[in-house]
């Protein structure tokens, strides 16, 4: 029964249907090279799209993949920065991020919503018959905006109805992005799981040496074990245009034939993306920066590209048996790399042993915990945790410990403090501690209790805000005469509750200064609509997460007729 459970949910496609192959042109008429793939592994999420190359530059033509209209303009200093949605008739969306700005008609519209705002972070919803675009249309340039790491335009594809995300490749993609090679395994790894099981005398994980074959597949070295165990391993593709590595899409895991465990990055939904820290061995990623794709559960968790039999991947190893588990890791045009693993059970005592330091507070991670000591409380919801362990607690000197950042967080947990010896209660907040460093939590209080809700473990305490934001000219020779000048840039920073509001005026008008989170600067691109001819007024506030402000003044020439 078992089997014919397994049989029938592996049997069943992941993801059947049929997408359009020529309806779609690439956004970009560079040729089409991959910073990152669908699915990829990244910092608690799963990569939702496709990153294209554009050559380190900015300022590169996009356009519109297909006929629709604009359903959706966001524009933030963090996420996907300067991002254009187009609804397509065919009921998919295709999303572009990381703009450097719209072009023609979107440019304007956002523009006007930015003035009408008075905020450089606007987000606008278009009638379906407001910016109509047709296929090739120019729509923007490429560019760097939001928490972008370098120029690149990111790229999705979206079910219009469900906001689910598809792999580009579903929809011909795979045409301009030729390949031929097989996905790369460059790390295997065995986990005993439970305090009997034991593998190659290790009651640790425990790294397994790889044997590579002539046909390209390898063989492990094998697995002496007794109890439960569970394996990782370290995987990457390539193609043949794109000159760096990428996610998978597909593995597949097999004990002695039998489907046991998998997933297959298909489609996604935005709430899952934080499951990818149930996936990886997330304490060695947060050790050694190796992301250890597990192919097991120890408790089940809700990630719709996963695929197990009823033992969740796990593998009981008794006596008298002898098993082969076989891992196939497939790319999306089928190239293969399969990896077998010996097990023979052994009753050997561990060497290498796990002491898990057992605290007196076990968390069960199905259930509700609250913790508490000297006015210092931390109430933890079911489901916040992926696994149980033994959780580290402590109050100390008016800092709460909560554990330390090895355990992986999937929801917010609820932080309280209580303190009747705060003087200025106003500018005073919860902050998490990261040695030296102060970060803000949007705090509530109410009278002598603060509370904040955080996914951050580590150490709390109370701290109070009375500083002011720093505001610098860059460009500050230049100031003194702008008629060469195309923009005003300031630098601005908060150095413990952080920047939360920023406003330009000149000549006691609202402008519009765009802010770039990665550098710390606003920018004021010069309109020569909003200057006067001579002397120009320019102010600027910035304002922190309780309420200090900084106030920036001068007084700079601009002749108009110069050009």
């Amino acid at each position: 029964m078992k089997y014919l459970f397994a049989l029938l949910i592996f049997s069943t496609p992941v993801f059947a249907q049929n997408y359009p192959q020529d309806y779609f042109r690439p956004p970009l008429d560079l040729p089409m090279q991959l910073a990152g793939n669908f699915g990829e592994l990244r910092s608690n999420h799963f990569h939702t799209g496709f990153d294209f190359r554009t050559q380190q530059k900015e300022g590169f033509p996009v356009y519109a993949t297909a006929d629709g209209y604009v359903s959706r303009i966001k524009i933030s200093p963090f996420g996907y920065g300067k991002a254009i949605y187009i609804d397509h008739p065919n009921g998919y969306t295709t999303v572009y991020g990381h703009l450097q700005k719209g072009y023609g008609k979107l440019e304007q519209a956002i523009r006007a919503e930015q003035y009408k705002n008075e905020s450089f972070e606007v987000e606008i919803f278009p009638n379906p018959g407001e910016l109509v675009v047709k296929k090739g249309d120019t729509i923007a340039f490429s560019g760097n905006t939001g928490g972008s790491e370098g120029p690149h335009l990111h790229f999705e594809f979206r079910d219009t109805k469900t906001e689910k995300i598809i792999n580009p490749l579903y929809f011909g993609y795979n045409n301009f992005l030729p390949d031929t090679k097989k996905p790369l395994i460059s790390g295997l790894m065995v986990y005993p799981i439970g305090d009997e099981s034991i593998a190659n005398e290790s009651q640790k994980p425990i790294m397994i040496n790889l044997s590579l074959q002539k046909d390209g597949n390898y063989i492990a070295e094998k697995i002496y074990a007794q109890g439960k165990i569970g394996f990782g391993l370290i995987c990457s593709d390539y193609d043949n245009v794109s000159y760096n590595n990428n996610g998978v899409f597909k593995v597949e895991a097999f004990n002695n034939g039998s489907p046991s465990f998998g997933y297959e990055f298909s489609q996604l939904s935005f709430d899952e993306g934080r499951y990818v820290n149930a996936l990886i061995d997330f304490q060695r990623f947060r050790k050694t920066k190796q992301r250890y794709q597990k192919l097991f559960m120890k408790n089940s968790f809700p990630l719709s590209i996963l695929k197990s039999d009823m033992q969740n991947g796990i593998v009981q190893v008794q006596q008298g048996y002898s098993q082969v588990f076989k891992i196939q890791v497939s790319d999306f045009n089928q190239n293969q790399v399969t990896v077998f693993i010996p097990i023979d059970y052994a009753s050997q005592p561990a060497i290498i042993k796990d002491y898990t330091e057992k605290t007196p507070y076990f968390l069960k991670a199905d259930t509700d915990n609250i913790y508490q000591k000297d006015g210092m409380e931390v109430f933890v919801p079911a489901k916040t945790f992926y696994d149980d362990f033994y959780l580290k607690f402590s109050v100390q000197n008016k800092i709460m410990t909560v554990h330390d950042d090895s355990v992986p967080v999937h929801s917010n947990f609820k932080v309280s403090i209580t303190d009747a010896t705060v003087v200025n209660k106003e500018k005073t907040f919860i902050a998490s501690l990261s040695g030296n460093k102060k970060m803000y939590n949007a705090t509530k209080r109410k009278d002598d209790v603060y509370s904040a809700y955080t996914k951050n473990l580590g150490g709390f305490t109370l701290v109070t805000d009375t500083i002011a934001p720093k505001i610098a000219l860059v460009n500050a020779k230049a100031l003194k005469n702008l008629d060469r000048e195309k923009a005003i840039s300031l630098s601005i920073s908060d150095d413990l509750s952080g920047i939360k509001t920023y406003k330009g005026y000149l000549n006691e008008k609202w402008v519009l200064f765009e802010y770039d989170n990665k550098s710390d600067r606003i920018t004021y691109q010069i309109n020569e609509d909003e200057m006067l001819d001579g002397d120009n007024q320019l102010k600027v506030i910035v304002s922190d997460n309780l309420g200090n402000s900084a106030i920036f003044e001068t007084t700079f020439f601009r002749n108009k007729t110069t050009k």
